[in-house]
């Protein structure tokens, strides 16, 4: 490639960048009160999972949502939007028992393990009710594995993961007055 071709090249992609076309269509970014998470999306391993979390992204629904458990060790789960959301609907006692308006996705599992920084989609005892709510692992959980969707893995700001502040170990990892999700961007 010539000077010039390489220079053009590079003004094409500043200015595609600069416009705000998107960089990574299956890139979500969570904006944390410590910093950014940047989380890659796989949607060759579960492609409707993954389009559901995109679509609430999108719509600005996972935005204030609440991080309402959370247990050293293990995880960090968010993503109730119906019940969660700390500057609209809160009801913390209720928090995790919510979905959203969209309807529950058939389980997508796959051989992906639950290592640190893996993140896999929640659900109730049904392996087919996941629908909003997602975990983030703080430590391999193996005992997961083929149990529960992997959506993603987190690929930078993991330490801004690690101060999500951590709930009741005797209620489950229930937290008082949680962390939350200040915005949830995809593609950015």
């Amino acid at each position: 490639m010539n000077f010039f071709k390489s220079i053009a090249l590079g003004a094409i992609v500043a200015l595609g960048l600069a416009s705000g076309a998107s960089a990574n269509p299956n890139q979500l970014t969570i904006e944390l009160k410590d910093g950014p998470v940047v989380i890659e999306l796989m949607p060759d391993v579960a492609p409707k999972h993954v389009a559901q979390i995109k679509s609430l992204a999108e719509k600005g629904a996972y935005d204030n949502v609440a991080f309402h458990r959370v247990i050293e060790g293990f995880m960090a789960q968010t993503g109730d939007v119906q019940y969660g959301n700390m500057e609209k609907n809160f009801q913390p006692e209720m928090a995790g028992m919510g979905g959203s308006d969209l309807p529950d996705i058939q389980a997508e599992f796959s051989s992906v393990p639950f290592e640190r920084g893996v993140v896999g989609m929640a659900r109730s005892q049904d392996p087919n009710s996941a629908n909003s709510q997602f975990f983030i692992m703080f430590a391999p959980g193996r005992f997961l594995d083929g149990q529960y969707t992997v959506v993603g893995k987190v690929v930078s700001g993991m330490e801004f993961v690690d101060k999500i502040k951590r709930g009741d170990d005797a209620n489950n990892g229930s937290v008082t007055d949680p962390d939350r999700m200040i915005k949830v961007t995809v593609g950015k």
